[in-house]
């Protein structure tokens, strides 16, 4: 008798049959879910999976209490204005058919702006207009579908995770049955006859066929959907093989059985998906080790200036606890959740949202960490402690993706483009040939072919290498966005430098001043302009001011590149470039300067004497024979000629650059076919950040947080940068090496499996061996290498 299956669910609909548009249903809810699909043209959500779906519950009353504003709010990541983002944990999200609907919930719900999933923590992200809707209403829509978000409010606020426990099942279940069936083949493999020929040989038989099921249809099933989808998008994943070695094996030992031909190849069968499954577990422990030393650590090293006692200093982020005062400058990201105490804010959310509108806050507001202060200056008194985990979200999110840049081709993509179509091509010449040869070995090749030629070391070698490496670079306090950002890195053949703030350090510039006195209160404002301000020449011109108190500044606007300009009562500042504060065209190009001007009066310049970093000519000296080289900045050509002579003579310089222009130069190069790094401050220098295919930004104890940059580099490191792109370079070699590694081993492993010399079973012993072989070694090859940067 045929099952007949729910279109929407795959459940039995023989109790209850429901018809609808010629397709069965389980129930109304399943129809209903169809209907709303159907209405909407979102029917190719079948496409993907057959009976992708779940039954949707009775949820009448049950989310009643996500109309109290205060128990909605602690489920909301974000809120302003109109507004609102919540990440909602949907334990049903299980393949591709769920990540396809739940990220076009936007034409289910016009009121939803964008939502995101991430499947492996099985969650979405969910942007939507709180004006025309509510998080209760998004709750019973994803509910209303099949996709009952999982609420305990107890979860979210002691951020406990759920824990994905299918592998270890999957693995305990196939290492019964693989225990089981081996027991249950010893009459076979000890050739016993007489009572056990007579009675008992095809009861113990179906009883292996019957061990076999779940190991094939659940514990295995992973490799299966893997491959479908694969083929299903014209690709041929590392899957594809082993897919096809399991149900070979399983085809083959069915057919014997019902025959009467043999015993089959239960046990190679088992114990192939058990030894696959123990490599699997293996990965993933070691890999999830690795992923949490590097979540848990000082992840981003840059600060915030904390107010005590009346005094400025400068924490890290993560020191920062609830009820503290902080002080967030011009263009400062605001790193936690907090209370306007004070100033003008104008807060630019497109961090969070990807709206870029800034948003005006008056005292007693809420802020929200990921928003950046546009104008002036703020106080703000914080609500609970910083994350590292949103922070490190909200660096590698979506929005900031560079459209600008051209596709990365990885060096996995690259060298195992090829190997699926390798091997299944000598496992069908193999097997062609042994059928004419000895019928009885064909299908043992074949099997043995597939899974011998292991891809588990290709998939393996690069995730290892450069997740240690991102451990290792992180805590040599160079922290990069993600692993590919290691080789690209090791690509790169033309590195630009930035000045101010780069090359030159904050801490040892010496400052002179040229021009009329300044009374007390015109100190007062300067004091208070430069405290906003998070420029580099700024920055160290405000610790020249201790001594004076600062002002109330409420008008306040800096011009990126130019300079900044102040009002306070019926005082007006401006300070910057010559050609900002004179309006004139005429720039003193003898030196490094800040001029001033009062109520349109200029009163004289501050001019800087530049202390280089440590390391600068020796990190020329190393790039220079296998780089180009180039300084470009926004500052005048007054130390051209000193970094004539102090550089390298294949440098080259360019000065007088707005921002617009070092971005630019970095998009004229990349057209000349370079692969450039733009190393700057990530102040002026975001769109040459964004676009060059590496951008590494300084930080030096200043809260100026980029997601343009690849890189963030603590400037008391800036003199290994040229040991950083070493290690990035040798990185690659370690995954070369496991490629060859891996080569070897299928050589050696393909000859005896072409030749009918290695029995499936064996395998699947040395695939997991040699996926931990090379784990090991790339573990141990990193580690060594990490020792060598000091």
């Amino acid at each position: 008798m045929k099952l007949t299956q729910c279109y929407h669910c795959g459940d039995s609909c023989d109790d209850i049959h429901i018809k609808f548009d010629e397709k069965s249903f389980c129930c109304n809810g399943c129809k209903t879910v169809y209907e709303i699909f159907s209405e909407n043209d979102l029917t190719s959500y079948y496409n993907f999976q057959d009976n992708p779906g779940a039954i949707p519950t009775e949820i009448q009353g049950k989310y009643d209490f996500l109309e109290k504003e205060e128990i909605a709010q602690k489920l909301l990541d974000f809120s302003d204005g109109n507004t609102q983002i919540a990440t909602l944990y949907i334990p049903h999200i299980h393949c591709s058919s769920c990540i396809w609907i739940l990220e076009n919930l936007h034409k289910l719900q016009p009121q939803i702006s964008s939502s995101q999933v991430d499947f492996p923590k099985k969650k979405v992200r969910i942007t939507f207009n709180s004006a025309t809707t509510s998080l209760k209403e998004i709750v019973l829509l994803l509910s209303s579908i099949g996709y009952e978000p999982y609420i305990s409010l107890e979860d979210y606020e002691g951020g406990k995770k759920a824990v994905d426990r299918s592998l270890t099942y999957k693995l305990g279940v196939a290492g019964f049955a693989f225990g089981n069936v081996m027991f249950l083949s010893f009459p076979e493999y000890f050739e016993v006859d007489g009572f056990w020929i007579e009675k008992y040989k095809n009861v113990f038989r179906w009883l292996m066929f019957a061990f076999s099921l779940p190991v094939v249809f659940y514990a295995g099933n992973h490799y299966f959907v893997s491959a479908y989808k694969g083929l299903k998008s014209k690709i041929l994943n590392i899957d594809v093989p082993i897919a096809l070695g399991i149900s070979v094996l399983f085809i083959r030992s069915v057919t014997e059985i019902i025959f009467d031909l043999g015993t089959g190849f239960f046990d190679s069968l088992t114990g192939l998906v058990f030894f696959l499954l123990l490599g699997k577990f293996f990965q993933q422990k070691t890999y999830n080790f690795l992923s949490f030393e590097r979540d848990y650590k000082s992840y981003f090293p840059i600060a915030v200036t904390r107010i005590k006692d009346n005094t400025e200093e400068n924490v890290q982020i993560y020191d920062v606890e609830k009820g503290d005062r902080l002080l967030i400058r011009n263009q400062e990201l605001i790193p936690v959740d907090g209370i306007l105490i004070n100033g003008n804010a104008q807060i630019d959310y497109s961090f969070v949202t990807g709206e870029a509108e800034p948003v005006a806050k008056k005292s007693g507001d809420k802020l929200f960490a990921g928003g950046k202060q546009l104008s002036g200056i703020l106080e703000i008194e914080v609500l609970a402690s910083v994350s590292q985990s949103y922070l490190t979200q909200l660096w590698s999110s979506d929005v900031f993706q560079k459209d600008n840049k051209s596709p990365f081709k990885t060096i996995t993509d690259t060298i195992s483009k090829n190997f699926t179509v390798g091997v299944l091509t000598i496992a069908f010449l193999a097997t062609a040939f042994w059928l004419f040869k000895d019928t009885s070995k064909a299908l043992n090749v074949f099997t043995a072919v597939l899974i011998i030629a292991c891809p588990c070391a290709i998939a393996l070698a690069a995730p290892f290498t450069l997740g240690n490496m991102l451990r290792i670079l992180g805590k040599q306090k160079f922290y990069l966005k993600n692993a590919t950002v290691i080789e690209q890195l090791a690509k790169i053949d033309t590195f630009i430098f930035d000045k101010t703030g780069t090359l030159t350090t904050n801490a040892k510039n010496s400052i002179s001043y040229n021009g009329i006195a300044l009374n007390k209160q015109e100190c007062k404002l300067l004091k208070s302009a430069l405290r906003a301000s998070n420029h580099p020449l700024s920055r160290t011109l405000y610790d020249t001011f201790k001594a004076y108190d600062f002002l109330e500044i409420t008008d306040y606007k800096e011009l990126v590149g130019q300079g900044i300009q102040a009002n306070y009562k019926h005082n007006s500042l401006k300070l910057g470039s010559a050609s900002f504060v004179k309006n004139t065209t005429e720039e003193n190009n003898l030196d490094t300067a800040v001029h001033v001007s009062f109520n349109n009066e200029y009163k004289g310049k501050y001019t800087f004497k530049n202390s280089y970093r440590k390391g600068v000519k020796s990190i020329f000296n190393q790039l220079k024979n296998t780089n180009n080289l180039w300084v470009v900045s926004g500052d005048n050509e007054g130390e051209k000629t000193f970094l004539k002579e102090f550089l390298p003579k294949e440098t080259q310089f360019l000065f007088n650059q707005k921002p617009e222009d070092k971005l630019n130069i970095v998009a004229k190069l990349q057209k000349q076919g370079k692969k450039v790094a733009m190393i700057g401050d990530g102040l002026n220098d975001a769109g040459a950040l964004a676009q060059s295919d590496v951008g590494i930004a300084l930080s030096e104890n200043i809260n100026v947080f980029s997601p343009a940059c690849d890189g963030i580099l603590d400037a008391t490191k800036f003199h290994q940068i040229a040991t950083y792109l070493n290690a990035s370079k040798k990185a690659i070699k370690i995954i070369k090496y496991c490629f060859v590694l891996s080569l070897c081993y299928n050589i050696v492993g393909l000859y005896f499996a072409v030749s009918g010399q290695l029995m499936p079973v064996i395998a699947a012993i040395l695939m997991p061996l040699s996926s931990i072989s090379v784990v090991v070694f790339t573990t141990i090859a990193t580690n060594l290498l990490g020792k060598k940067i000091k």
